[in-house]
């Protein structure tokens, strides 16, 4: 565990040093030694601070930060340590006295007990309000309601705040808003460069503006994983692993040693080094704390990350979801997040998967049911007698993948289940019986062997597990469920239909084409829907042992009966985490894994994220000189089209058994019911129920090759980082000293020429439309994460700063760089802009010339001429991951409001956060059916005064044709009105972090 005190003091004493009464004591703190108490700077595992507010970021406490242990020091004996650094001390400990006799609710503080004699710690108890709308309100909403309460203040949150979560039955449906301080933030280097850049930025602003640039650190516990950039450059070799972090490293460097940096100049931040796994994972098996004790107060972790598979953490109980960079860098710094109150569905389970199902295919049904029933901006919560024949693996497959049906977050409250998991992977005895004793004595946990309490939901759901089949998903969107029975059929429709999410538009007298080519000498061939790759990858799956062991039996079983993955198949393995190499080696089934390909290629994201390497040039050449439609099968959890690889127009998720299955039978044109996979050595026929395990088989295993030492030795291990990593040196600056040569780290201009003066609302005036687009725009369309096209604005960018093609590395690594990822805004080879007629591709119409340009150029030659620029679209505009750079970069490019018929959670809260207006068109409307052809020009009536915008309110948009409409403006809460004020979020923190 981590010691840092509660972030209701942190941020109360922030404001609070405004005040009088604290003057005095703070000021004594200006003359304290610094790091009075700081460990060695050349030691890896540095201390969390204390962060009781800018004024003591300094005082460092001496538990080692990776500790799960509860040897945390009691309050007493760390008030008598640091007595003896400085008298002043005692004087910040009479103000934090008188803080805490003026809590609203110190009546109900109360001790919670150990068994044998003591107490872990005090907690403000929702039984002690003795209000009987708390027994029923949902266990997430009493999450919720308990961070409110810790840190009421009556300024951030004020008693209204509370009794409008307590009320959550009436007040949810209004669309209220509250504030919520997660208890800590997580990143992973793709979003976590670009956040740590913004910091480092904000600095050097804060400096600028003749304030405190140290004002500028984390207050809540900041955890960095670094995963997202190791590609499988290398596969089919004993060796991949350490071949594959070399090249990590080589392309990576710069990127690295800047977040190692940050770790080092940045209070409260902890970055884990490549190669040790993917940040779900970790979270979900190490860094998840289930209750916090910070200095002997108790309460709930909770967590908001830059990834938008942060709810993976909500299977263990743990109130998690993803926000957008910049939303997370204002949680870093104190500011409370602002959110509407959401509505929960509660998603009952009954019954057992039948045998041979497993948790993947269970995720994508409730993935698709989710998104029928509509989720977006709900929390879904799961309960119900079926909850116990799930282990806390399938638990977290399923929250892992609320993003792709849609809700904030889907819940499983703690229950006997969560605390085997906690066990099982390393967690204490005492530290187990801490979040036991403290979740019942707090009415949040649930046990099923009593009878339970009925709660309240804004909706409800069931699922029988009984009727879940196996299946996948795609060829192009997670939630396209296809049950395995039907894929064959499913597929010839989708070469049939015309080109859509579920079609290619393939001639009939083409669809059975055969392409024969060389493989390093050896004879193969293609056709419509050969698999080109296989990739075990995702912390959706690699986090579960029954699917991986499950993975390793289908290896087995093929490989007893002398069935091989053809070798033009790209096969990978990329475990979440060290722990799964373990108990695949324990149980003897890598090496059948090995056989087929399937070596373990490195820890990290990989092909999940779009790292999936070049395909051999022999397969790519024999793709796109015969435009064969090719596919990957991942054990993902994105399939967006352009996302897996450029040249797998289709791409389907599966389990990791079905992965290997699909991997044998080398296309997803078969029925596996009738069809042969393959054929013996002696011509056998070998069918996929031949090779497909029982659950039975699969939990013998799993029970025999999981062990508790693995998960302690394995992050005993990454706590040391490894060889390459220790050896980055960094310069001990609290200011970044910015390379202007640099292609990977770039001053962005985000706070050039600021003042103290927020630049106030505005609305838009003759905006040229840059793009027009249909549905399902995603962030991936908008901001990709892959490789760099040779022929793109970018392309040109590192080549005239004389950078290779060979290093170009990908546009996810390059997002410190705000000139690369400008040029990589809407760069993606598969975007669909209905000013182009049908063409496909990342170019635009220039509307005054009627010029085909890049996008790119586009919005250059518009932004020199003085022209503002806005984009028409479709609904769930930004859907996908979470990514900032989806708002910065249009920001960049001059787009000054996004018109679409809904938006994606994240992004829409991502737009407001660089100042760009999002606007709704009304129910039945687009821009279609108004007769927008997207060559008009649009204003936007927006008062000039902020004061006279309202959240929701509606505002009207005329056009020079005469064409006049009325929208929503999608400014949800009154926060957001204040963050379009100043200019976005970064500004609205700066100025009142200097008012402060």
């Amino acid at each position: 565990m981590y010691i840092t005190t509660s972030t209701s003091a942190a941020s109360s004493l922030l404001r609070a040093s405004s005040r009088s009464r604290f003057v005095s004591s703070l000021s004594s703190f200006k003359s304290l030694p610094a790091r009075s108490l700081s460990p060695s700077p050349s030691s890896l595992v540095s201390q969390r601070s204390l962060g009781f507010a800018s004024a003591i970021r300094s005082f460092r406490c001496s538990v080692p930060r990776w500790s799960h242990r509860v040897d945390w020091r009691s309050p007493l004996s760390l008030r008598a340590q640091i007595r003896t650094v400085a008298p002043a001390i005692e004087r910040l400990e009479r103000a934090f006295a008188t803080m805490a006799a003026e809590h609203p609710f110190k009546e109900i503080l109360t001790a919670l007990p150990k068994p044998g004699g003591g107490e872990f710690g005090k907690f403000y108890s929702l039984p002690a309000l003795n209000d009987p709308r708390i027994e029923k309100l949902p266990y997430s909403i009493r999450i919720l309601l308990e961070s409110a309460i810790r840190n009421c203040d009556n300024f951030q949150v004020k008693k209204e705040d509370i009794e409008k979560i307590i009320d959550w039955e009436n007040s949810a449906p209004k669309q209220v808003e509250i504030p919520f301080k997660p208890a800590r933030v997580l990143l992973q280097d793709f979003t976590g460069v670009p956040a740590v850049v913004d910091l480092a930025c904000m600095r050097d602003a804060m400096n600028k503006l003749g304030s405190d640039s140290n004002k500028i650190n984390p207050l809540v516990p900041v955890d960095l994983v670094i995963d997202h950039s190791v590609q499988v450059d290398v596969t089919r070799s004993e060796n991949a692993v350490k071949a594959n972090m070399e090249f990590e490293f080589q392309r990576n460097k710069e990127r690295f040693a800047f977040l190692k940096w940050g770790s080092s100049a940045f209070h409260n931040m902890l970055v884990v080094p490549p190669g040790s796994g993917i940040v779900h994972q970790v979270n979900l098996e190490y860094l998840g704390r289930v209750v916090f004790n910070t200095n002997g107060m108790l309460y709930p972790d909770s967590v908001v990350g830059t990834d938008s598979h942060t709810t993976m953490i909500d299977g263990l109980g743990v109130a998690g979801w993803g926000v957008g960079g910049i939303e997370a860098e204002a949680a870093m710094l104190g500011q409370p997040m602002s959110m509407v109150l959401p509505g929960v569905v509660g998603f009952k389970l009954s019954g057992k998967l039948h045998n041979g199902v497993t948790a993947t295919d269970l995720v994508l049904t409730v993935t698709q049911m989710l998104r029928k029933h509509g989720v977006v901006g709900k929390f879904v919560e799961f309960h119900g007698d079926g909850m116990g024949e799930l282990s806390l693996a399938d638990r977290a497959t399923i929250a892992n993948m609320s993003p792709e049906y849609g809700a904030t977050m889907g819940f499983f409250p703690v229950d006997h289940v969560t605390l085997q998991y906690l066990k099982l992977t390393g967690r204490s005895d005492e530290t187990v019986a801490m979040v036991e004793g403290y979740l019942r004595a707090n009415k949040m946990f649930v046990d099923y062997n009593e009878p339970q309490q009925e709660r309240v939901y804004s909706s409800y759901l069931e699922l029988n597990l009984a009727d879940v089949e196996p299946c996948i998903s795609g060829p192009k969107r997670p939630h396209d469920r296809v049950p395995l029975k039907e894929m064959k059929a499913d597929w010839h429709s989708c070469l049939d239909n015309k080109v859509g999410f579920k079609g290619f538009a393939v001639p009939k007298e083409t669809q059975e084409k055969v392409v024969k080519f060389s493989f390093h000498g050896q004879p193969a061939e293609l056709k419509h829907g050969s698999v080109v790759i296989a990739a075990i990858t995702s912390c959706t799956n690699t986090s579960n042992p029954s699917v991986m062991l499950g993975a390793g039996l289908v290896a087995k079983k093929a490989c007893e009966l002398g069935l091989q993955v053809k070798p033009w198949v790209k096969t990978s393995l990329a475990p979440g985490s060290g722990v799964v190499t373990k108990y695949l080696l324990q149980s003897g089934l890598q090496k059948y894994l090995n056989e087929q390909g399937f070596h373990i290629v490195g820890y990290g994201c990989t092909t999940c994220i779009g790292n999936s390497g070049d395909l051999d040039e022999s397969v790519a050449s024999a793709i796109t000189d015969n435009d064969i439609v090719a596919a990957a099968v991942l054990s993902g959890n994105r399939n967006f089209e352009g996302r897996v690889h450029p040249l797998t127009r289709a791409n389907y998720l599966a389990s990791p058994p079905l992965v290997v299955a699909y991997a044998l039978a080398g296309t997803v044109d078969i029925d596996f019911d009738k069809e042969p996979i393959g054929t013996t050595k002696d011509g056998k026929s070998v069918y996929f129920k031949d090779i497909w395990p029982t659950t039975e088989e699969i939990a013998e295993v799993v029970q025999s090759s999981v062990l508790p030492d693995m998960f302690k030795s394995t992050y005993e291990a990454i706590t040391k980082g490894n060889p390459t990593w220790n050896q980055l040196s960094v310069p001990a600056s609290k200011l970044y000293s910015w390379d202007p040569n640099s292609t990977y780290i770039h001053e962005p201009p985000y706070f050039k020429d600021m003042t103290m003066d927020p630049p106030g609302a505005h609305g838009v005036k003759d905006a040229y439309c840059l793009l027009n687009f249909g549905d399902s725009i995603t962030t991936d369309h908008i901001s990709p994460a892959g490789s760099i096209h040779k022929d793109s604005p970018t392309a040109k960018y590192l080549l005239e700063r004389g950078v290779e093609r060979r290093d170009f590395n990908s546009y996810g690594s390059r997002r410190g760089n705000d000139e690369v990822m400008a040029r990589g805004t809407f760069a993606n080879i598969r975007l669909v802009n209905k000013l182009l007629n049908g063409e496909v591709g990342p170019k635009t119409v220039h509307v005054p010339t009627g010029e085909k340009l890049s996008v790119f150029d586009a919005a250059m030659k518009y932004k020199s001429a003085g022209h503002g620029t806005i984009i028409l679209a479709g609904a769930e505009y930004g859907s996908g991951s979470s990514r900032d750079w989806a708002a910065k970069g249009p920001m960049l490019l001059g787009v000054k409001a996004v018109i679409a018929k809904s938006f994606e959670r994240i992004h829409r809260s991502n737009l407001v956060g660089m100042g760009i207006i999002p606007l709704c068109f009304k129910a039945g409307e687009d821009a279609d059916s108004l007769g927008l052809t997207g060559h008009e020009r649009f204003s936007i009536d927006l008062p000039s005064k902020i004061s006279a915008i309202r959240p929701g309110q509606d505002v009207t948009v005329t056009t020079d044709s005469g064409k006049s409409f009325t929208c929503t403006v999608r400014f949800d809460t009154e926060v957001e009105l204040a963050y379009f004020d100043h200019g976005g979020i970064l500004p609205f923190v700066i100025r009142n972090l200097i008012k402060q």
